[in-house]
């Protein structure tokens, strides 16, 4: 039997519970690929998981392997398989929110849950694009139906998953706001951000006009006093589970429409992503990289709340 490395939870806590281990390498099924992976993105979902929220209640009791974004090489396929082949490159976040045990040397899943990966881009760019950019494809393409024209808001835009909504939005033609320190604005204006706001010092309800759509990555009050913004017939999409039901309650009662949102696997998805990448329309930004022995210090920058774009982990 071959064995690989991958970060083991043990037990929920704090980082330090993060730990290398040896692992079987796992047999593609099926319809299945095994990917050898080069590069494993770092989400706010892997740290809250690891705290025992999060994906805890989805997942049930450690030993778990955390990980969901993935970029690497085909190494193996399994029967049925038609998309890929021994060798192409891919990127994906497989089997979300069941375990995908992004955090080791392979992974495997559904052929479906995979594209190929954008051209040009390296692997850990690749890999710090699929769970954030799935968020903000589903919510401003598959809910919002953003189109050109439209004003839309979005809370925390230099984040992982802002500052590709941002570009997602601006690919679609709308006038894109965002809320971020100071230091982030440069940086959001060459991504395509045509207004910021600085959450520190101003409040975004009492300076904005109406807009159509406000994409919510904070949650809490900021939800609920993105309910002043919105115009008739605008939509408030609140990403945050924790406090979403507190902002939709709010909503329902002022007649504004509002829903969360939990983001699914999508090949033909991450193709529309690739594809905006290849037109230079998005490009993802790593804030930090870290080797995968030391996944305890990647999760330690990311819960400090202060990084710009994406936390990666190499394989």
């Amino acid at each position: 039997m071959d064995f690989m490395r991958a970060v083991s939870l043990d037990r929920f806590g704090d980082p330090e519970v993060l730990t290398e281990v040896r692992r079987p390498v796992p047999v593609p099924l099926p319809t299945e690929i095994r990917v050898r992976v080069t590069a494993a993105g770092v989400n706010p979902v892997d740290w809250k998981t690891r705290a025992g929220q999060g994906m805890a209640a989805v997942l049930g009791d450690p030993p778990l392997v955390l990980g969901w974004d993935v970029a690497g090489v085909v190494d193996a396929v399994g029967a049925g398989v038609t998309r890929f082949t021994v060798g192409d490159q891919v990127f994906g976040m497989p089997w979300f929110p069941r375990q995908a045990g992004g955090y080791a040397e392979y992974v495997t899943a559904p052929s479906r849950q995979f594209a190929a990966a954008p051209a040009g881009l390296e692997p850990v760019a690749s890999a710090a694009l699929p769970l954030a950019g799935l968020t903000a494809w589903q919510c401003l393409v598959d809910i919002a139906g953003v189109v050109e024209g439209q004003r839309v808001l979005i809370h925390a835009a230099a984040g992982g998953v802002g500052h590709l909504a941002v570009q997602i939005a601006r690919s679609r033609g709308a006038y894109v706001i965002g809320t971020a320190s100071s230091a982030k604005h440069r940086m959001l204006g060459e991504l395509g951000m045509d207004e910021a706001i600085n959450y520190r010092g101003t409040a975004f309800e009492h300076v904005l006009d109406p807009v159509d759509v406000v994409l919510d990555l904070v949650g809490g009050e900021v939800a609920l006093r993105s309910l002043d913004v919105l115009r008739p017939g605008g939509l408030l999409i609140s990403v945050p589970s924790r406090t979403a039901g507190e902002a939709l309650a709010a909503a329902a009662d002022r007649g504004i429409r509002a829903t969360g949102m939990l983001v699914e696997p999508d090949g033909h998805a991450l193709e529309q992503l690739a594809a905006l990448v290849a037109g230079r329309q998005l490009r993802p930004v790593v804030a930090e990289t870290f080797p995968l022995k030391r996944a305890n210090e990647a999760h330690r920058l990311g819960e400090a709340g202060r990084t710009t774009g994406k936390i990666v982990l190499t394989v």
